[in-house]
């Protein structure tokens, strides 16, 4: 998101930003804004990775751009931003869009060297404001994580969970969690996203990263004792 801004400024385009997070990435956020320039046949509104099951008036020059749950197939969102505008993307972008859309893997596929893949997760960590204390609680947590049918378990202080999948890269099947949400990573990850679709439908849940990819509940929707029970039901599922 903070490159697709980048991106945005150089090109002289207008955009309006609330600075959401995934657990208040809602469309009626903009509601002044779809207000102001809705339903206007000589302007066209993008709206990029925000959730619009909510909103009941949806301009009709309204587009969305996102690349997670029913968008999966679709290309990174910055590569999408970057074909809306016909402007070439760079290898430090392709980069990005890699590793927004398929992590590590992702870079790896368009032949990414070890130092650019340390440098984009490093990034990463960065602008999703992992502090070195939360590096320092990833680490601790790695270290106490469990195995529960072949899944590593882990439950850490931090609800930074870049730094452990990081550091425990390469993964099979991983699974974080903490008392407010729960991250499943790897593979069987496309069972989940069937099994729970009613509850992505309703931003409950979601879900990116192709076949092999990550799976979670929006932070702060479901109760402790929830939580306890959704990992119990993940790791049978995956399992199964």
């Amino acid at each position: 998101m903070s490159e697709i801004r980048n991106m945005l400024e150089e090109n002289n385009i207008q955009y309006f930003d609330r600075s959401l997070t995934w657990s208040n990435a809602y469309l009626k956020e903009y509601a002044q804004e779809l207000d102001l320039y809705g339903n206007k046949e000589d302007i066209s509104i993008y709206g990029v990775e925000l959730y619009e099951k909510d909103f009941d008036s949806i301009p009709s020059n309204y587009i969305r751009i996102d690349h997670h749950n029913d968008n999966s197939n679709n290309p990174a969102s910055i590569l999408q931003v970057a074909a809306v505008l016909g402007i070439p993307v760079s290898r430090y972008r392709q980069l990005i869009a890699s590793n927004d859309s398929g992590y590590i893997p992702g870079m790896t596929s368009i032949g990414a060297t070890p130092e650019e893949i340390g440098a984009i997760r490093r990034l990463d960590r960065e602008k999703q404001g992992v502090t070195v204390k939360d590096e320092e609680m990833a680490a601790k947590a790695v270290e106490n994580r469990t195995i529960e049918h072949d899944i590593f378990v882990v439950k850490p202080e931090t609800d930074r969970f870049a730094p452990i999948c990081d550091r425990l890269f390469p993964y099979e099947k991983l699974l974080i969690y903490t008392d407010d949400e729960i991250m499943y990573y790897g593979k069987g990850k496309e069972r989940l996203s069937v099994h729970f679709d009613s509850e992505i439908n309703v931003g409950k849940m979601f879900h990116g990263g192709g076949a092999n990819g990550y799976f979670g509940t929006t932070k702060g929707v479901y109760l402790v004792d929830e939580i306890f029970s959704l990992k119990k039901e993940i790791i049978q599922i995956i399992n199964n």
